[in-house]
């Protein structure tokens, strides 16, 4: 028996598409019912995570989803069942982020994976599986970003700031960006409320972002930011980059406030500001695992203040609440706990 979730796509009355979502005894072909093709890992899942994206597939809401019938879950933290590839053994504890997982092919809502070794990488030794759903993919794209940031900003030349602080990706950025020497401005809206929490992190000031996200300002503002990872997007996005310092770099990697990007070429080409996306579906195994080893700096106490850890019964209640900005930090969904 396999438990998880399944989604399936279907159509209103008026002919609009709906996604249905059940948890409930998944059937055994889903999981390549006992005869995997060559480069196939089966994974038994030990944990998940509970990303933006998962949310909005367990609230019913097209768009992630491009298959009929899908497992959602875009993390899959784990140990090896079976394998047919020489690169994985029965055993090894590994983990995966994105390459589809919960948009294209099943993932990590259910008790087996099946996955493809392209994108699969080792756990690292020193970290433990509930760890490592704890970062997940909100923490492997916080250290994307810190990569990015890195190589053009040095922790002397001037305020960090990371947007959405109070989320997965901005709560992992704040604590790494500080661990690092960062002098680090977190924005949230929930200020009153998680101003501790950020701080505890290494937040060393704490602005309400509806100083950057009520209105679009002038293209070019008075320099603040050294650095910026924004997880917002839309007006958010366009202030901090008319506030970024010249030769300054902002990394996007999130959409929660909107897809558009109200600003013009200005910050671009009078500052030399740098946008820099940030793709966490897509890596290789080499980028992936550097990102994951450079993890193991985060104070595993600090993540542990960041996460909390619930039962696989109890991650559609947490749908709505993570897409209202209600959840902060990162949330670990128990499958089959330690293995």
């Amino acid at each position: 028996m396999v438990r998880g979730y399944l989604t399936t796509k279907s159509t209103d009355d008026a002919g609009k598409p709906r996604i249905d979502v059940a948890f409930d005894e998944l059937d055994d072909e889903l999981f390549g019912g006992g005869h995997l093709r060559r480069d196939q890992v089966l994974v038994d899942v030990a944990y998940t995570s509970l990303n933006y994206k998962d949310a909005l597939l367990l609230a019913g809401k097209p768009g992630v989803s491009r298959a009929d019938v899908l497992v959602p879950g875009i993390d899959v933290v784990g140990v090896v069942r079976e394998s047919r590839t020489q690169n994985f053994v029965p055993g090894d504890r590994v983990v995966l982020n994105g390459a589809g997982l919960g948009e294209t092919r099943h993932g990590g809502l259910a008790e087996l994976c099946l996955v493809d070794d392209e994108s699969l990488i080792h756990l690292p030794e020193a970290m433990s599986l509930v760890d490592g759903a704890a970062i997940g993919t909100a923490g492997y794209t916080a250290m994307l970003s810190v990569l990015a940031l890195e190589k053009q900003v040095e922790p002397g030349d001037g305020d960090v700031l990371v947007t959405g602080a109070a989320g997965g990706v901005g709560s992992v950025a704040v604590a790494l960006l500080a661990s690092l020497g960062y002098r680090v401005v977190a924005s949230t809206s929930r200020g009153d409320q998680e101003g501790d929490y950020l701080r505890r992190l290494g937040a060393a000031e704490i602005i309400d972002r509806h100083e950057l996200s009520d209105a679009v300002g002038k293209p070019l503002q008075t320099e603040r930011w050294a650095g910026a990872v924004d997880a917002v997007g839309s007006t958010t996005l366009a202030n901090v980059l008319a506030q970024t310092r010249r030769e300054g770099i902002v990394t996007s990697c999130g959409l929660a406030q909107g897809t558009d990007l109200p600003t013009t070429v200005m910050p671009f080409i009078l500052r030399g500001v740098t946008l820099r996306g940030i793709n966490s579906v897509v890596q290789s195994v080499e980028v992936r695992a550097e990102a994951w080893n450079r993890l193991l700096e985060l104070d595993s106490e600090l993540l542990e203040s960041m996460t909390e850890v619930i039962g696989l019964e109890e991650a559609l209640d947490y749908a709505h609440p993570i897409l209202d900005g209600k959840v902060r930090g990162r949330t670990v969904v128990r499958v089959r706990g330690d293995l």
